[in-house]
């Protein structure tokens, strides 16, 4: 029996309980390999709740950040947490960012590329709104090689109940999410030589309570699927993911993203 599964993302905190914590452990990850200048002007497009924003402003010291995000629950989380002089978030899809051209230092974009309809038209309008000798950079989870670890297991553990969850997997969903998929996305974009390397992070979960709660929350494909599933498929799912913990109730996993950034001619 498969389950419906949703890509929106409704509730911040919701979402920050699910996924927050670990997009801002990546983001700081990410910004210490961007290694960028302070004083500029950035752009957060596909900003979410804030993980990566906050980042910015805790460690790259800007001149100013804007950051847009379609999901309006999502932009007013940032806007409450993050607002202040000189930093402002708004509504806006990443393929239609309402800014005039060269109006930024430093694009970047956190775990949101995926979620775009057209990926390599949002890589090219977020070129478009960045100066010549700026940077644009993003960074997606590497879904296709199992990168979002306690995600991967989810999915597995789902699909060998319902055979139909595999379909829902974002692994198969966004196949191109790979080095090689990237590149051509990037290519497609007009983009010129682009570096791509792979940052990687632990999620570690204390006990599986921490871990299993995020998934009943609604917020997020996987959340959503369990809340489709009746309460006997839940009950057979959460068994077989509780066996996963370790001797001492833990549950550790991996978590790796492909960073890429191009510097603008």
């Amino acid at each position: 029996m498969g389950k419906p599964t949703s890509d929106r993302w409704a509730a911040g905190d919701s979402y920050d309980a699910y996924m927050g914590r670990w997009s801002r452990m990546m983001a700081d990850a990410f910004l210490d390999w961007l290694d960028e200048d302070e004083g500029q002007a950035w752009l957060d497009v596909g900003c979410g709740t804030g993980a990566l924003s906050a980042a910015v402003l805790d460690s790259a010291a800007p001149r100013s950040l804007l950051g847009f995000d379609p999901a309006e629950p999502f932009v007013a989380h940032a806007q409450s947490k993050l607002g202040r002089a000189g930093v402002r978030f708004g509504i806006a899809g990443a393929d239609a960012l309402p800014l005039p051209d060269d109006a930024v230092d430093v694009t970047v974009s956190a775990l949101a590329l995926n979620f775009t309809p057209d990926p390599a038209a949002a890589l090219a309008e977020m070129a478009r709104v960045t100066r010549d000798g700026g940077t644009l950079a993003f960074y997606v989870w590497d879904y296709p090689g199992g990168g979002l670890g306690f995600l991967d297991a989810f999915w597995t553990a789902a699909a060998a109940i319902d055979p139909k969850a595999a379909d829902l997997d974002e692994a198969r969903r966004f196949a191109f999410c790979t080095k090689p998929g990237l590149q051509a996305i990037c290519a497609d974009a007009g983009l010129g030589t682009v570096q791509i390397e792979p940052l990687t992070i632990a999620t570690r979960f204390p006990d599986f309570d921490t871990f299993w709660h995020p998934f009943t929350l609604g917020t997020g494909p996987a959340p959503a699927y369990v809340a489709a599933c009746d309460a006997s498929m839940q009950a057979q799912l959460r068994d077989r993911l509780a066996r996963l913990a370790g001797p001492d109730g833990a549950l550790s996993f991996d978590a790796r993203a492909w960073a890429m950034r191009v510097r603008l001619d």
